[in-house]
């Protein structure tokens, strides 16, 4: 063999262990955002029990609300997958929505320092959790990208490595709520 061809050959190789290396890297990174997007929804699944016990004791006759806080605590979150958790999400904030309306109806609780600092807790935690899934979503449009584009999608068809799903939002997310009912 030529020096030449030699060289190339390295060349190419180097180009293909780059390239491996990269897609490697970014799945990685997704598999990492989704981590953190489970730890988000884990923190605010455990807001359930908290924000149950505060209201339990002004709201006794809307048990079904509880029940269904409670019910929707029921399972693994760390295991789930982002439509798992997309799906469980929709649940969760019709479920806070009507919490919500509830808990107008009892001005004592609005009032109550316990309850105050729960709903900052959950603030907070939907923000966090905003965020993460802004990370998440960067992830995977970086690895989607890659597995699209070429010469690395010829490498990611070799490894068999599959696109993946972002989070989205609902169709009742994505429309524009009506603050004026808000007021009402």
């Amino acid at each position: 063999m030529s020096t030449g061809l030699i060289i190339v050959i390295i060349v190419v190789f180097l180009i293909i262990v780059s390239i491996y290396n990269s897609l490697v890297s970014k799945k990685n990174h997704v598999e990492y955002a989704e981590g953190a997007v489970n730890v988000m929804f884990k923190n605010r699944y455990d807001l359930i029990p908290n924000l149950v016990a505060t209201v339990k004791q002004y709201m006794q006759h809307e048990r079904g609300l509880l029940e269904k806080l409670t019910e929707l605590r029921s399972g693994n979150v760390s295991t789930w997958n982002v439509s798992q958790m997309n799906e469980w999400e929709q649940k969760f904030n019709q479920a806070m929505k009507s919490l919500n309306v509830t808990v107008e109806n009892y001005p004592d609780i609005k009032a109550g320092e316990q309850f105050i600092n729960l709903q900052v807790s959950l603030n907070e935690c939907e923000a966090q959790l905003a965020a993460t899934r802004r990370t998440y979503n960067s992830a995977v449009m970086d690895y989607n990208n890659a597995l699209e584009m070429f010469p690395s999608s010829i490498v990611a068809t070799f490894m068999k490595y599959k696109r993946k799903n972002m989070i989205e939002a609902t169709q009742q997310e994505r429309q524009t709520p009506n603050v004026g009912n808000l007021f009402a």
